[in-house]
C-alpha cells in the first residue's frame, strides 16, 4: 500500500465527530487511531469512545477507593485486575483487544465436585495466587468428577467462547496426570462438544501416539496451568452453559490436583 504523510482529511471533522466513528470499532482500533495525529489522539481517547468499550453496569465494577483520571483508564483497569461478582461466585474481567465478557467460575459457589465436602477425598486451601479465597485440592479419589454452569447473560452476546479448567499439580497429579479425562461444554438442551484433556500428558511416546487426539494442558502468564475443555456461540445472552470433566474407567486412586475454577473467554479466531 501507499503511505500518505501529513495531514488526513479526517482531521477537518469535529472532535466528537472523529470520537463517535472510533467508538464502533474496538479498543484496540482506537488505540491504533490514536497513534495516527493529535486530532485523533483527542478523540481516540475520549471518555465518549470508551464509556462504549465499557460493559453497562461498569460502575458496579470500580475497585472500592479506586478513582481513575479517564475511561480508557478504568477500562484497561478492569482487562488486567478481574473483579469478583454475584456475591464472589465469579470472577469477571474483559478481554483486553476487543471488550468481550470473561468469567471464571468459583469452584466452592459455582462448580459442583464430587466428595468436595469429605476431608478424606479432598481439602479447601488458601493460596496467594488464586483468585478465590479458598480452592480444592484432590487429595484422593477413584471417582473424578468436575461439573460448572452458569447462565450466558454474564457472556457477550453473538460471541464464540471456548472453556478452559485452570488448575495446578502436585507430582505430575499421580494416576490423574497421564490419563484422557472425558470433558464437554455446550448450551443446555443443546448439543455439547466432546473431547478428552489431559491434566499433565503421557509419559512415555507409544502411548502418547495412540492418543494423540487428546488436548494437553498449557502454561499461562499467571502461572497456572489450563486446558480447554471446548467452545460454544453464545447468540442472545439466555441461555445456560454447562461443562463437565469426568475420569472413572481409571482402577487407580487419583490425588496432586489444585482446581482454581472453570474460565471462559472469546475463542481467539
Amino acid at each position: 500500500g501507499v503511505i500518505i504523510s501529513g495531514p488526513s482529511l479526517f482531521d477537518n471533522l469535529p472532535e466528537d465527530c472523529i470520537s463517535n466513528i472510533i467508538s464502533f470499532t474496538s479498543p484496540r482500533d482506537a488505540c491504533v487511531a490514536a497513534s495516527v495525529s493529535k486530532t485523533f489522539e483527542s478523540a481516540g481517547n475520549s471518555d465518549s469512545v470508551w464509556d462504549k468499550f465499557l460493559p453497562s453496569d461498569y460502575s458496579s465494577l470500580i475497585p472500592p477507593l479506586r478513582v481513575f483520571s479517564s475511561k480508557k483508564e478504568l477500562y484497561f483497569a478492569i482487562c488486567d485486575n478481574p473483579v469478583l461478582i454475584d456475591d464472589d461466585k465469579k470472577s469477571f474481567w474483559l478481554e483486553k483487544s476487543n471488550g468481550k465478557k470473561c468469567i471464571m467460575l468459583s469452584p466452592k459457589k459455582d462448580m459442583w465436585i464430587t466428595w468436595v465436602s469429605t476431608p478424606q477425598y479432598w481439602r479447601w486451601i488458601s493460596i496467594p495466587e488464586a483468585r478465590f479465597e479458598e480452592v480444592p485440592e484432590l487429595l484422593n479419589v477413584c471417582w473424578f468428577e468436575v461439573r460448572g454452569g452458569m447462565s450466558t447473560k454474564y457472556l457477550s452476546p453473538r460471541t464464540r467462547y471456548s472453556a478452559y479448567i485452570v488448575f495446578k499439580t502436585k507430582d505430575r497429579c499421580p494416576n490423574l496426570g497421564d490419563v484422557p479425562a472425558e470433558a464437554t461444554v455446550g448450551l443446555v438442551g443443546q448439543a455439547s462438544s466432546q473431547r478428552f484433556i489431559y491434566f499433565v500428558g503421557p509419559t512415555n511416546r507409544g502411548r502418547e501416539r495412540e492418543t494423540r487426539d487428546v488436548t494437553k494442558p498449557k502454561m499461562r502468564k499467571d502461572g497456572w496451568m489450563e486446558a480447554e475443555l471446548g467452545e460454544f456461540f453464545n447468540e442472545e445472552s439466555c441461555d445456560e452453559v454447562a461443562t463437565s470433566i469426568l475420569e472413572t474407567k481409571s482402577p487407580y486412586w487419583k490425588r496432586g490436583l489444585i482446581i482454581q475454577g472453570i474460565e471462559f473467554r472469546p475463542t481467539k479466531s
